[in-house]
């Protein structure tokens, strides 16, 4: 192997998605010498935009699609030119009462039009209120949690102090999410909307006691202090692409189709990284590396021995139509029902028994799902043929389906009729006659599983957020999922920020930090003031 000796970096970055590129700015904008190795031919991971479909110019989020958790302190500190657009459609959940297809509305736009469908859906105001007082509650505490996600790693009580509501603090910190939702609402279809955000990436029940659904659904409510999940405005390669210019901006080195292979040092002096590209391997020297890989990977690249492998549990399917299906509902003008979260089989009882069968080992029965529609958002990810069209794009993201589902090669094909399936059951008329052809004359539907989540991005297992998502405060428990690392680096600016490893000069910023998870850049950014700290101090 070739070493480059004269090569030297204050700053390595592992892996050249969206944390990446926002530790890449920050410390090439605070004048140190920086580079990211990307194994892939582009940036950008998870957060990329494709055209999935030869012959359609179409330009899909082709992973991941909405933001809700990128701080407006990152963009703005870092200068992005970057529009993230508001939905004025929450969500639709389609129904069936008293033998009548009927629906659940929820309008951001308009809290008389949202009551009056629940009153229709349910029969009086009572869930209404309830609805009103439980998100008037998860609001409070999401604009007190939301600030400290870029501040230094807060302990539990510190935390706890901060919300100052001690009833919150127990339904969301300390109890199942199944017993507050039960004791909150009484319809089922509404327990299961306000489920769904607890099972995101998390293959999890209401009543799971490691709280496993507690964490997930927080991540989801607190994004910004508001909980909007946000279109990006040209999708998500959008975002990254921003990211990417403020980095090259800034003076970061950015190297696609660099795989990093290996970790080496004590952690006392400059840590080696070894990478092969095309032409070959070499080795460059860093004061810090910063791995915006998952953990288990990390522990691989180091040679340790890994956490329990992680098991992602969704199915990601995307779709080009000629035309937005009708639907059962006479009252739903398709147009407000996909503009939000559409909701698929997702009653409360529904997605336990989903989760009850997939944990058994078999595909859901009903598989749950919830879909949007990003066209209707933003038009601009369509070419102009594709508008003159009428075109608009579906992405359907499937819950339950964990990785052991995808052992048998047909599963994916079963996984992906269920799912379509079910949708169908609310439609007036089959979704494969709205779906638009590619210049193949093939159906625009591509899915993922998770096993080609792991081969196509590296994520172990198909997990979306690298591993069970962490409560955002400091536990001193090293891998159990909370803080893990913080025990090894106790006292150390890395510690503080809740990115520490078993090495002091190697740090996570990637989704499997304690505030990890989603599209948000907030491991990348926490990572960065560690290393700042670190670089500035010649002792370190």
């Amino acid at each position: 192997m070739a070493t480059n000796a004269s090569s030297r970096y204050d700053a390595v970055i592992v892996g050249g998605g969206h944390n990446g590129l926002v530790a890449a700015a920050y410390l090439a904008r605070g004048g140190y010498r920086v580079l990211v190795l990307e194994r892939l031919a582009r940036t950008g991971g998870a957060a990329v935009s494709a055209a999935a479909f030869p012959g359609v110019d179409a330009r899909l989020s082709r992973y991941s699609y909405l933001v809700s958790l990128l701080p407006a302190k990152v963009v703005r500190e870092l200068g992005l030119r970057l529009e993230l657009r508001r939905r004025r459609i929450s969500s639709y959940t389609p129904a069936v009462r008293d033998g009548k297809p009927t629906g659940l509305l929820v309008d951001a736009g308009d809290p008389g039009r949202t009551r009056e469908s629940f009153r229709a859906l349910t029969g009086s105001d009572r869930e209404w209120r309830a609805w009103r007082e439980f998100y008037g509650t998860t609001g409070r505490v999401a604009e007190r949690v939301f600030p400290t996600l870029t501040e230094p790693l807060p302990s539990r009580d510190e935390l706890r102090r901060r919300i100052g509501d001690e009833a919150a603090w127990t339904a969301l910190f300390e109890r199942p999410l199944g017993e507050t939702v039960e004791r909150t609402f009484a319809d089922d279809l509404v327990r299961g909307v306000v489920l769904t955000d607890a099972l995101i990436g998390t293959f999890t029940h209401a009543h799971d006691p490691a709280l496993r659904q507690n964490r997930c659904f927080l991540y989801h409510v607190i994004g910004n202090g508001t909980g909007d999940w946000d279109v990006p405005v040209g999708g998500m390669g959008a975002v990254t692409d921003a990211l990417a210019g403020a980095a090259l901006a800034a003076g970061a080195e950015i190297r696609t189709g660099h795989e990093v292979t290996a970790i080496a040092g004590d952690g006392r002096g400059d840590a080696e990284v070894s990478y092969r590209h095309a032409d070959g391997e070499a080795t460059v020297a860093a004061r810090r590396v910063l791995v915006n890989a998952a953990p288990a990977t990390l522990a691989r690249l180091l040679g340790t021995a890994p956490e329990p492998a992680p098991e992602g549990a969704q199915l990601k399917v995307n779709m080009v139509l000629r035309r937005l299906p009708r639907l059962r509902d006479p009252a739903a003008d398709p147009r407000d029902a996909f503009a939000g979260t559409f909701h698929i089989a997702e009653g409360y009882r529904q997605l336990e028994t989903a989760y009850a069968e997939a944990a058994a080992g078999r595909m859901p029965s009903a598989p749950p799902s919830e879909i949007y529609c990003h066209t209707l958002t933003d038009p601009s990810i369509l070419g102009p043929e594709a508008v003159r069209q009428g075109l608009q794009t579906l992405t359907l993201f499937g819950l339950h389906m964990p990785a052991r589902l995808f052992g048998d090669p047909a599963a994916k094909e079963r996984a992906l009729a269920a799912s379509l399936a079910q949708l169908d059951a609310v439609l007036a008329e089959p979704i494969a006659d709205c779906l638009a052809v590619d210049a193949d004359g093939r159906p625009c539907v591509e899915a993922r599983t998770p096993p080609e989540l792991e081969r196509e991005l590296g994520l172990p297992g198909g997990h979306i957020f690298h591993r069970d998502l962490a409560f955002p405060f400091a536990t001193g428990e090293p891998g159990a999922g909370e803080g893990a690392g913080e025990a090894a680096g106790e006292g150390t600016a890395a510690a503080r920020w809740g990115v520490a490893t078993a090495r002091p000069d190697v740090l996570l910023c990637g989704a499997g930090a304690v505030r990890g998870g989603g599209v948000s850049g907030i491991p990348g950014h926490n990572a960065a003031q560690a290393a700042l700290e670190d670089l500035a101090n010649p002792a370190r």
